[in-house]
């Protein structure tokens, strides 16, 4: 490693109630946009408190664990989606709502910044402490507790395992969109290529004594690859919308982009930009997306 990445590394922040419904159709690890989102939104309230020579440009989450709040009967295959108990309307009935996937999770966030002008790094550091437990929400989620964070300078190969060595015991997510593509040149559509990286294959033989034996259920794929939401693609054309948030701003109807991904393990990655996510946008193609710097190569 010759090249210097500059880190904020806020360690052991426990998220209470984030959303865990990643996209359209799946619910799990949050998106990758949230905590996108939540990096953008700490970059503009560190300007807004006179850090505006400091830029959040890229980021790595690392989860040392997740309590998807779901609950499945005893020998069931079926998991329901544990809600929360809205008070009695006037008629002392149930009010309609809609459902919401939550979890609660531990993790140690890595953020590259870099910076165009000198800073105190002590007053830096406890401004992002205060920020952190006083404003930021992770995924929609409230930030209870979180250590103190620090800066980390990382060129060297040794200073690089120190890095991850605050990451661990945890796992990062990485992008997989390789699986995509790949089977999908072998003729199959996206979705088939989805659930079929998900799909459990049982293998069964008969012995000559009429036994069935059962073999292991396999997946398609080694690791821990899993279905993720990275962004989003524009289905209607750039306008404005009556009684939009912001009326500057361009206005179009987007859909999720799901892909797969995998955890990995901290120790396994050889540099920083193996799991660093940055924004990336495709206005050709009306892509929105967080992706990481590999992935450009592999086409969308």
């Amino acid at each position: 490693m010759k090249q210097l990445h500059r880190l904020l590394l806020i360690p052991k922040l426990d998220i209470h109630n984030a959303n865990a419904l990643s996209s359209s159709y799946t619910i799990g690890f949050p998106a990758m946009t949230a905590w996108m989102g939540a990096m953008h939104f700490l970059q503009r309230q560190l300007h807004q408190k006179g850090f505006d020579q400091i830029q959040l440009t890229g980021l790595a989450v690392s989860c040392h664990s997740m309590d998807l709040q779901t609950y499945k009967e005893d020998r069931g295959f079926i998991s329901s989606i544990i809600g929360t108990g809205n008070p009695l309307d006037k008629t002392g009935q149930r009010p309609s709502f809609i459902e919401e996937a939550r979890c609660h999770l531990s993790v140690s966030l890595a953020i590259e910044y870099q910076k165009t002008g000198p800073f105190d790094e002590d007053e830096f550091c406890q401004t992002v402490n205060d920020l952190v437990l006083g404003k930021l929400k992770i995924a929609g989620g409230d930030v209870l507790s979180a250590k103190k964070c620090r800066l980390m300078d990382v060129e060297t190969e040794q200073e690089f395992n120190r890095f991850k060595n605050q990451l661990m015991p945890g796992h990062c997510l990485v992008e997989r969109r390789d699986l995509m593509v790949e089977a999908m040149q072998d003729g199959q559509d996206a979705l088939d290529a989805l659930l079929d990286s998900q799909a459990l294959h049982y293998q069964c033989e008969q012995t000559e004594q009429g036994e069935v034996i059962w073999h292991k259920a396999k997946r398609k794929q080694k690791g821990w690859i899993v279905p993720i939401s990275i962004g989003y693609q524009g289905i209607s054309e750039l306008g404005l919308a009556k009684h939009q948030r912001d009326e500057t701003t361009p206005h179009r109807f987007a859909e999720n982009v799901v892909t797969l991904g995998e955890f990995k393990m901290p120790f396994r990655f050889q540099n920083w930009d193996e799991m660093r996510w940055e924004y990336h946008t495709d206005l050709e193609n009306n892509l929105y997306l967080c992706q990481q710097p590999h992935s450009n190569s592999l086409g969308e």
